[in-house]
Formats: C-alpha cells, structure tokens, sequence
C-alpha cells in the first residue's frame, strides 16, 4: 500500500541528478535522484515521495517498456528516453541526408518494437540542393513501406504542408524526434507544440547544423500523446546487435528471405539467396542494400 506522501508520474527532463516529473497535466514537482537511479530518463514512469522541505525523492522507476540509448563519451550506453511509441526520424535537404543512420535509426525502431515516420524536412530546398539519386532514394522508402511526410518547418502552423498527416499519426503515442543536427527539429517541435517556446538555431555555412536543444524533454501534444524532443545526433550507432537481428531490422527482405537456400543466411554472398536475386531483379532497393551490407560488415 502507497504512503500518502508518494506521488505516481512520468519523467518529463533531467538536469543532472535533478528531475522534472509530470503528476498531472497541471502538477510538476522536482525531484532529486539518488545513485542507484542512474539510468533514470525522459519518458521513465516513476514513484516519488514528498519532502516537507525541498525536492521529492525518487523511490521507484516502472518496468520500461524499452529504451532509446547511445553511447556516452566514456564509451557506456545512456538512455536517451523510454517508453517510446513511435520514432520521428527527421532529415532534410540541406544538411544533405545521411541515409545510412536513417537506416540505423529505422533498425532501432524495430528492435525497440515501435513504428518509425520518416519527415523529410526542408522540401522547399529539393530543387536548389536535392541530387536525382537522392529523390529517388527517399522515394525507394515509400515503395518499402515506411510513410514519408514532406515539411517545411519554417512555415506556420496553419500552411506547414504535411502537418496535418504528421498530426494523425503522433496523436495519442509518445513520439521521439530524432535526427541530424540542424534538419529542423526545434522548428518543427515548435509548430506541433505552438505554446512552447523551443530554441531553434540556425545551419552554418557548410551545411552542418547546430545543436539546439540540449537536454531531452518531454511534451504533451495538444491533441494527445506526447513529443520527446532529443538533442541532434550527429553520429548514432546502432547498439550491439546479431546479424540475425541486422537483417530483421531491414523488414522488406522478409518476404523474400523465408525462401532463401539456407535459413542462417545473412543475405551477403551464400548461393540461392532470394534478397540478393530480388536485389538484382530490382525488387528491392539496391542503395539501401549496400548500405545494409555496410552495416552488417560493421558490426562484424
């Protein structure tokens, strides 16, 4: 049985061994975590005693669902939020797409057991800076499967095209936007969160953009549901994983994998393997193919 001095919430922000928990959309209290709560994170659902004098004290973290991570500078796995519904993978024209940490991005979504929407930002720059190649690389993941909203984040709420799609699909899940730096993040946050006041910076001369927000925060969506905002990631990798689990991550080889020679085939040089001849017969996209083989001789 609860004490009456515990509180049930959801972990909002982190500053350090400090914590923002959410009791109620109108009641946020700070919260001080102990060591043992380490790995507490955004998005943790958590009980926390009162104090007569100060902040409340972390007690307990729920079961997680599962957890966003990278690795630190110290080479360990921090959690970047959890108990995520849906990853927002954002990219634009300018920076250019970095197609192979998508692909890593969309691999952890899988593993994380959660769907993905890719946001192609910036749309507004395609014909002063987007490749053929690229237009029809972004395409190939619409004949995948995986739902493509077009943005211009800089743009109003009210004429933002692909805004109203992107609303359907996040209402009611708790979404992480997640991305290179400089795609356009904040902006974007910003129009879904029209009451919230995000920082937003500006992309350099170069092409490469800046970090903006710097702690990873939680947001109440107005229609429902939840946005993690998460500072950029210019170099995410891909935690440890199996072969197995690589070529699982890459969902379109399914339907063509179950038929290969052999049932351990990673899809990389055995004789009679469907992905490779579907690969070849341009049934599957070829650039992302070799992407997966990059990736596969990565974890090797």
């Amino acid at each position: 049985m609860s004490s009456s001095k515990q509180r049930q919430g959801r972990v909002i922000t982190r500053f350090g061994a400090e914590l923002l928990v959410e009791i109620s959309p109108e009641e946020r209290l700070r919260c001080t975590a102990r060591r043992k709560f380490d790995q507490v994170a955004c998005g943790d659902y958590v009980t926390i005693e009162l104090a007569e004098h100060g902040n409340a004290r972390l007690i307990e973290i729920a079961p997680r669902k599962n957890a966003l991570t990278r690795p630190d500078y110290s080479h360990r796995l921090k959690t970047i939020a959890a108990n995520i519904d849906q990853l927002l993978i954002m990219v634009s024209w300018r920076p250019e797409p970095f197609w192979e940490l998508l692909d890593r991005y969309l691999v952890t979504a899988w593993l994380l057991d959660t769907s993905a929407v890719i946001i192609m930002n910036k749309d507004d720059l395609a014909s002063q800076y987007a490749s053929e190649e690229a237009v029809q690389t972004l395409q190939e993941y619409t004949q995948i499967n995986y739902p493509v909203i077009k943005t211009i984040a800089s743009n109003t709420a009210d004429d933002a095209p692909g805004l109203t799609h992107l609303q359907q699909l996040i209402d009611g899940k708790t979404n992480v936007l997640v991305g290179q730096s400089g795609v356009g993040k904040s902006s974007l946050a910003n129009l879904l969160l029209p009451d919230k006041d995000i920082l937003v910076g500006e992309v350099s001369q170069s092409g490469e953009g800046r970090h903006t927000t710097t702690t990873t925060t939680l947001y109440s969506l107005p229609t429902g549901g939840s946005l993690i905002d998460s500072p950029g990631v210019r170099d995410f990798v891909l935690p440890d994983v199996s072969a197995q689990q690589l070529r699982e991550g890459y969902q379109e080889f399914a339907k063509f994998g179950s038929y290969c020679k052999f049932n351990n085939c990673t899809h990389a040089h055995e004789p009679g393997c469907k992905v490779r001849m579907a690969v070849e017969a341009g049934e599957l996209p070829a650039r992302r193919y070799q992407r997966y083989l990059k990736l596969l001789s990565d974890i090797r």
